[in-house]
């Protein structure tokens, strides 16, 4: 029980440390919607986007991150700030303040919030040397990787394939594991458990930036409400495309 107790802690510190970035960006998101002061020269959103900046500077001058992880992040963010360009567009959700370093109604800031689950992902990778049994093909995790994030913006004009794409997912990654190190001893779960788990916490944190105010779901605006379990769906896709992402510079190795 002591030997299965030290490695769920240290999961549990090594998972928090791999989501260093996101982290940060939580907590300056609800500290700021508690304490930032109406008066304040600078609009919170700049704030964050300038202090989202700091961080990732700071984690490749530590060598938090590589540079080759950067990029992908890079990747992942020009990726997610493209899909908020279109999401508030047709009304998906809005942010509610004003500020200066935005495009259009977008503050820069919000792809920050897409590239933490990309640092995720990269660092999480290398902390636990995730090696893998029965992973897929590349190329087929491209594939659905690219089917989702179309997906992402063609079930507003036509029917929504979610539900296929999550029975792609589960023929795809159905058979295949993820081997990890805690705490000297070599554990796996079943992919797609820990796509689900990824996915959940997510969706927690989503909520706790929304009360934050960061961006508001339709629901939202006449008072803070949980966010709707259907985007726990979306995130558990998202984590595909940041999983597939990621296997740019972290190549899947057997176990």
């Amino acid at each position: 029980m002591k030997q299965y107790l030290a490695e769920l802690w240290w999961f549990g510190l090594k998972q928090a440390w791999a989501c260093l970035f996101g982290g940060l960006l939580l907590f300056m998101i609800v500290a700021s919607h508690l304490f930032w002061p109406e008066e304040a020269p600078l609009a919170r959103y700049d704030f964050l986007f300038l202090s989202a900046l700091v961080i990732q500077v700071l984690m490749l001058a530590l060598r938090l991150e590589s540079v080759d992880e950067a990029k992908v992040i890079f990747i992942f963010h020009l990726v997610g700030t493209f899909m908020e360009l279109f999401k508030t567009s047709v009304g998906s959700w809005t942010y509610p303040e004003e500020n200066l370093f935005r495009i259009y109604g977008v503050p820069l800031f919000s792809g920050f919030m897409y590239a933490s689950v990309g640092s995720y992902f990269a660092r999480v990778w290398r902390i636990f040397d995730f090696r893998f049994t029965h992973y897929p093909p590349v190329w087929a995790t491209f594939t659905i990787a690219i089917a989702i994030y179309v997906n992402f913006f063609t079930h507003h004009y036509m029917a929504d394939l979610r539900w296929l794409l999550f029975g792609g997912v589960v023929l795809l990654y159905g058979r295949a594991r993820v081997y990890f190190t805690p705490n000297g001893h070599r554990r796996n779960m079943p992919i797609l458990l820990a796509l689900f788990l990824g996915a959940f916490f997510i969706w927690i944190a989503e909520n706790l930036a929304t009360f934050g105010q960061i961006w508001l779901y339709p629901n939202q605006h006449d008072g803070w409400q949980l966010v709707p379990f259907s985007k726990f769906g979306s995130w558990f896709l998202l984590m595909i495309i940041s999983g597939v992402l990621v296997t740019i510079v972290q190549r899947p190795k057997p176990e």
